[in-house]
């Protein structure tokens, strides 16, 4: 897999399309067109404030667009996580005369799962669903844990790190049953994958983000279904009909408005094309590298770009350390957890044991992807270019044998040392332990 731009192939390969992608050119060009040509504020009663307003409320309306509401009941924001901090603590607060429960799944993002506890030192009632082994949520378990005073319940519509494609459509439907609660999805990963009709989906709040489809980072909108009370977080000038205030982000505005349209437009082609990638490297990996297995839920209960793969008696992280010396950008888990290498919480919610949740890799594919087969000599290089650049952790290296060169420390902190061949998947063993082997490199 090699990934190629809109300027041609790139020098690496990008495999992490899950925690951001890059900004088109299309999105770009327009971006820049803004902040050249119409730099006005948006609240501004003159011409160029005028100007401004313009491309604001043009780019509102392409948002709608795609999620089929009305244009006022869209919120600008300045990412996913704020646009998931705005639906919960904005509901929970103006909501709370009516009752004080709350209810996520355990496997949502940071942003609702710590903002939730968070809410729960001010006094609110937290009840954290279970999953089954592939992330799904029960519409069962949803039912039993309604309650009366039930105010907000928050499931993601697809998952950031497995892809589980959740069933929002049932789970509102039994919330609406048994309960008066607002319904809010984390929809950051499905936009430009699936459908995100919100009168379909039947949601009340729908959180998505630039720089997931092509768009610029720090631009996001919160759907507010009309009628729908909640506070802002931020005061001051009123901005988006007083739920957001700050002078807006136009340039970022508009990127996410084109580059949303672009998305919704190749959507159905580009399932096609990104399953059959995603399918492909799967099978791979888990037919290349012996013990490796697929994590999660399967097509078609799985976004296409996803594809998660654990590898048994490797270190996580020191497979990543490989992986980008050779240039192949991957991740283990979330991005947004600020580099953090503890196993993922999705994977431990899934029922994975704690050291196979920490040897898993998420390989994400996505509309610049295409499949190639590296040339022998292409990986050569690449091998030489991980030897050139090692060690990183400023360690001495043997120039006469590559065999002998530590790739990285072990879970307890010593040096692994090889014990093969580097051609014959060599094996690196603790210097400090006489047990088995702790990886592979």
């Amino acid at each position: 897999m090699t990934a190629t731009g809109d300027g041609g192939e790139a020098p690496l390969i990008y495999l992490d399309h899950a925690a951001t992608t890059p900004v088109r050119a299309e999105v770009r060009e327009v971006m820049i067109t803004t902040l050249t040509d119409t730099f006005g504020n948006p609240s501004s009663m003159h011409g160029t404030g005028r100007a401004a307003r313009s491309l604001v409320d043009a780019a509102r309306d392409q948002l709608a667009e795609v999620l089929h509401c009305r244009a006022r009941e869209l919120v600008f924001t300045g990412g996913g996580s704020e646009s998931d901090n705005l639906a919960l603590r904005g509901v929970a607060r103006r909501q709370r005369e009516r009752g004080c429960h709350l209810i996520v799944s355990s496997i949502e993002h940071e942003a609702v799962l710590e903002t939730a506890r968070d809410l729960t030192r001010d006094g609110f009632e937290l009840t954290v669903l279970p999953v089954d082994g592939r992330g799904l949520v029960s519409t069962d378990q949803l039912a039993g844990a309604l309650r009366k005073d039930t105010i907000l319940v928050s499931v993601m519509m697809a998952n950031n790190e497995v892809g589980t494609i959740e069933p929002i459509e049932e789970l509102v439907q039994v919330t609406r049953e048994h309960s008066r609660a607002a319904f809010h999805t984390d929809a950051t990963q499905a936009l430009g994958k699936l459908s995100l009709d919100v009168n379909r989906l039947g949601v009340d709040l729908l959180t998505i983000s630039g720089h997931k489809v092509y768009g610029p980072k720090g631009v996001g909108a919160l759907y507010v279904r009309q009628g729908t009370a909640l506070d802002p977080l931020i005061t001051g000038g009123g901005q988006e009909r007083t739920r957001r205030s700050g002078t807006e982000n136009v340039p970022g505005i508009v990127g996410l408005g084109v580059a949303a349209q672009l998305a919704e437009a190749e959507r159905e082609v580009e399932w096609r094309r990104q399953s059959a990638l995603s399918e492909r490297l799967t099978e791979l990996i888990t037919k290349g590298v012996p013990g490796a297995f697929q994590t999660g839920a399967t097509p078609p209960l799985r976004l296409p770009n996803f594809s998660t793969v654990s590898f048994p008696g490797v270190e996580g992280e020191l497979l990543l350390l490989r992986l980008d010396r050779l240039a192949v950008c991957a991740s283990a888990g979330s991005a947004c957890t600020s580099g953090s290498l503890a196993p993922s919480h999705v994977l431990l919610a899934m029922g994975l044991d704690p050291s196979v949740a920490g040897t898993s890799v998420r390989p994400r594919q996505h509309r610049p992807t295409r499949l190639t087969t590296p040339s022998a000599r292409t990986w050569s290089e690449r091998r030489e270019r991980w030897w050139s650049r090692w060690p990183p952790f400023g360690l001495p290296r043997s120039p006469s044998n590559r065999a002998s060169r530590p790739p990285g420390l072990s879970s307890c902190g010593k040096i692994l040392t090889c014990q093969s061949d580097l051609a014959a998947r060599p094996q690196w063993r603790c210097e400090s332990h006489r047990g088995p082997t702790t990886g592979y490199a």
